[in-house]
């Protein structure tokens, strides 16, 4: 019976001091995972954003899903223009002379292709929608819409997806307090996401350290 309880007891021990040990080393391995898969999820917001904004700058509107904006990717062009001043002398009725007038010319240099601007010879843009790390190829959702501000409708777009898709192989209560994270140093949140269907906003809701390590 004694050698029963020693045995229960060291038992107990060693389950105790895996529980110790897990509770310290679990949130260390979860930051790392946690910014490790968010680094790369952020990378790829930051390209359709790209896209978006060129999409915006060409049609005057944002894409409202991933096939219109692949499609704009492979096959849009910007117009490279170029401003100059001119003027030319003109008969005024009012005054009965010649005067001078000053107007502005816009030249139309060529064109640039979207797809040589933004992505070069990579073509990761066409996997836009997959979201990197997600285990049964999950997507992003994304859509656009228009707000009006001032009395002027403005063009608008979000792109997200939700913290439990990248962290789905993650402890459930650091999942948790992940997605309730309210900081300047925080993914804030139960999503990450870039734009808003809110405000006029292509910002995302990561820290800048996330721009510093892609930098790097």
């Amino acid at each position: 019976m004694k050698t029963v309880i020693q045995i229960v007891l060291w038992i107990g021990c060693i389950a105790l001091g895996y529980f110790i040990y897990n509770s310290i080393t679990g949130p260390i391995k979860f930051k790392e995972v946690k910014e490790e898969r968010f680094a790369q999820v952020i990378s790829k917001l930051k390209d359709i954003r790209n896209s978006q904004e060129a999409y915006k700058i060409v049609n005057g509107k944002y894409a409202n899903d991933f096939n219109s904006l692949i499609r704009f990717i492979d096959t849009g062009k910007y117009v490279i223009t170029q401003q100059r001043d001119s003027s030319f002398m003109e008969f005024d009725k009012a005054y009965g002379i010649d005067m001078l007038r000053e107007v502005k010319i816009i030249d139309t240099l060529g064109f640039v292709s979207v797809k040589d601007s933004l992505f070069k010879a990579d073509t990761r843009y066409k996997s836009l929608m997959d979201v990197p790390t997600a285990p049964n190829g999950e997507k992003f959702t994304m859509k656009s819409a228009f707000v009006e501000k001032s009395g002027y409708k403005a063009p608008v777009f979000e792109a997200k997806v939700d913290k439990e898709v990248v962290l789905y192989d993650q402890p459930k209560d650091l999942l948790a307090r992940e997605k309730a994270a309210m900081s300047v140093e925080e993914v804030n949140g139960p999503t990450i996401k870039v734009g808003s269907l809110d405000d006029v906003s292509t910002t995302g809701n990561w820290p800048a350290i996330y721009d510093k390590k892609e930098k790097k």
